[in-house]
């Protein structure tokens, strides 16, 4: 299985290319993009930021290799997809927020991809609407560390199959359905 980047050289690549996104912002963006139904390309910036000048990420780069892994982590059939959200080590509420910068740019990708009314099943409705929801969070919503680290996972596991589920409505479910007509 192909392994994400890490996420400190997500954030340089970014910067270098003048990217004003975190990189929780931009794996968010990415799958967002990708789960409903947008083009696997190079020039994925340009497109989850609506910005045509921005410039393309290097081949075989951070950004090139993100996206080669969530593609292939999100067509996985064992579910091995993963979310880069913050470094290793970082703070509960960095980490917290990151989750939560992550469901903002994975909506606003995901309504640039699929457009106003995305065909979606009941629970891939729910799934997006409790992902609206979490965007509007912040780390502010937290109480106790102990319970915090606890929720942080559990949040992270819905928002990890929610992205799945997503994907599935919008993509895997019309590619098979073609493949049976």
């Amino acid at each position: 299985m192909e392994q994400l980047p890490d996420a400190i050289a997500v954030q340089e690549e970014g910067r270098q290319l003048g990217l004003a996104a975190t990189a929780a912002e931009l794996h968010g963006g990415l799958c967002g993009w990708l789960a409903g139904g947008g083009v696997d390309a190079l020039d994925w910036p340009a497109r989850i930021m609506a910005d045509p000048s921005l410039p393309e990420p290097a081949a075989q780069g951070a950004l090139d290799r993100l996206r080669q892994a969530t593609v292939t982590q999100l067509e996985d059939r064992d579910f091995a997809f993963e979310l880069l959200l913050a470094e290793d080590g970082a703070p509960l509420a960095a980490r917290t927020d990151a989750l939560f910068d992550w469901c903002r740019a994975f909506l606003g990708s995901f309504g640039l991809a699929s457009g106003t009314r995305p065909a979606l099943s009941e629970e891939g409705e729910e799934a997006l609407q409790d992902l609206a929801r979490l965007a509007q969070a912040s780390s502010e919503d937290f109480d106790s560390a102990d319970e915090d680290e606890t929720a942080l996972s559990e949040i992270e596991e819905f928002v990890r199959v929610a992205a799945l589920l997503l994907h599935g409505d919008c993509v895997l479910g019309p590619r098979y359905r073609q493949r049976l007509n």
